[in-house]
């Protein structure tokens, strides 16, 4: 029970490496906030996790808009007592283009979702925290967060801006008790690369040194910890979860 007596709010909560987070928070006896725009998936994973002797809620979040993120907190608060615990998970990958070729709008829409969405959280998740005397946020980047890569530049822009930005939070709060942190996922096992021809499954699980793609739960076991006390003295860094994709 790493978590036990926590609250904790989690953006992108209902499916994928959201909902593994969610799911793990909770089982580590966390209160979990599920956030989504996706409100009946995210319905499904609070009973999920009520079903299994959880606690969790769900609030509609669109992380591009400030007036939700201050729903959600006042959510957490009236519900659970106030928040421990942020995991800004929301994102999107994009549309593959060369950089030349992709509009303001496809780069602006990317860009609002990957890094403003998880200022806007920071920045009023900071206060709350304050509130409580310190607490963790866990930023989700990517290991395209610490490269590059072809015909993503605005998510990769995003990403190495998500990496930026969580080092300058700890920082500026590390003394008044809040811990950042950054995790990067490589390939994950979720329903978009299941959706993939097998042949094109077996060419990304290739990049890994393990030879294989992740799973959700193997990124949400990163992420607990890294909530927890457990790491206590670890603040402003960033965590590959890539099956030693970086090796490379």
């Amino acid at each position: 029970m790493l978590l036990k007596g926590k609250s904790a709010l989690v953006t992108g909560g209902a499916l994928g490496i959201g909902r593994a987070i969610s799911e793990t928070f909770a089982r580590e006896g966390a209160n979990v906030m599920v956030c989504d725009i996706l409100d009946d998936a995210g319905a499904e994973t609070v009973a999920a996790i009520q079903g299994a002797g959880g606690r969790a809620s769900y609030c509609h979040l669109d992380v591009t808009r400030h007036d939700d993120h201050a729903r959600a907190l006042s959510e957490i608060e009236s519900t659970f007592g106030g928040l421990d615990i942020a995991c800004n998970n929301a994102g999107i990958s994009g549309e593959f283009r060369s950089t030349a070729d992709h509009t303001p709008e496809t780069w602006q829409k990317v860009v609002d979702i990957n890094l403003t969405g998880v200022f806007l959280g920071v920045r009023l998740q900071i206060p709350a925290m304050l509130r409580r005397g310190g607490g963790s946020i866990v930023n989700i980047s990517s290991i395209l967060g610490q490269v590059g890569h072809e015909e993503l530049a605005p998510y990769v822009a995003a990403k190495h801006g998500v990496v930026g930005l969580t080092r300058t939070v700890a920082l500026e709060y590390g003394r008044s008790g809040i811990r950042c942190n950054a995790v990067g996922p490589a390939f994950i096992k979720t329903r978009l690369i299941d959706n993939l021809p097998e042949e094109a499954q077996q060419g990304l699980a290739s990049l890994h040194a393990l030879g294989r793609l992740g799973e959700v739960s193997e990124v949400a076991e990163l992420a607990c910890w890294l909530a927890s006390e457990r790491a206590s003295f670890i603040t402003g860094n960033y965590y590959a979860a890539d099956g030693g994709y970086l090796s490379r």
